[in-house]
């Protein structure tokens, strides 16, 4: 029998959405406890299929908690669960990302918000040449799937030092290199879910292979691990 999204997880979340505050929770505890070891039981199914055809370095799983202490919004809980996992070794990189909220639920796989020295390097290789990246974003699987880049976070005309007249400035123009797969909820409490998810994380892996390549060398190909 295939481990599955329980349905129960999900009334949870719907019930602490309304109900956001720490009293309701002590009262439920025990019901968010149980909702926690099912899911758990499933991030290991997607952690051991993802380490089927990739080396898996660890597993995040987010806090219900939320950090309000620079926020205007002080519900003190998410109302959604969120797990990633980061690949393993220098020479990998990327990572996979799953969250579940009732109406709100979706994969993301790529590099959100780098640190400079790889925004850098990233845009760099673009300006120089965006023939291999645009062929792995126009596949059909892959275009199927995405879309391409999430759009949301990118500057108005052009980063310092690049053109805004650069023919590759769509893609320079962003600060961050990620895509996403929504699913509706009964998509994930389907029993092939698990098959669903593995499969679009799976896609992610032509890109993973170039952007690690990108990320591990210099602008003439020289090798940047020791």
């Amino acid at each position: 029998m295939s481990v599955t999204i329980p349905k129960s997880s999900f009334k949870f979340l719907e019930k602490l959405g309304k109900n956001n505050h720490r009293d309701w929770m002590q009262e439920h505890k025990k019901e968010y406890l149980a909702s926690e070891k099912e899911l758990k039981l499933f991030y290991t199914e997607i952690q051991n299929g993802l380490e089927k055809t990739d080396e898996i370095a660890k597993q995040k799983i987010f806090r219900i908690n939320r950090d309000i202490r620079f926020s205007k919004d002080k519900t003190p809980y998410n109302v959604h669960r969120s797990v990633s996992w980061s690949r393993s070794g220098a020479q990998r990189r990327g990572g996979y990302y799953l969250r579940l909220e009732p109406g709100n639920n979706f994969m993301a796989g790529g590099f959100f918000a780098p640190e400079p020295a790889d925004l850098l390097r990233i845009r760099k290789e673009f300006e120089m040449d965006a023939t291999e990246i645009r062929e792995i974003l126009a596949k059909p699987d892959f275009n199927t799937a995405f879309g391409g880049f999430n759009q949301s976070n990118a500057v108005k005309t052009a980063p310092k030092g690049f053109s805004k007249e650069d023919p590759n400035i769509d893609l320079i123009r962003l600060k961050s290199y990620f895509v996403q797969h929504e699913f509706t909820d009964a998509e994930v409490h389907a029993s092939d879910f698990l098959e669903n998810l593995l499969y679009h994380f799976q896609l992610l892996r032509p890109y993973y292979n170039y952007m690690s390549a990108v990320l591990t060398t210099d602008l003439n190909g020289v090798s940047l691990i020791e």
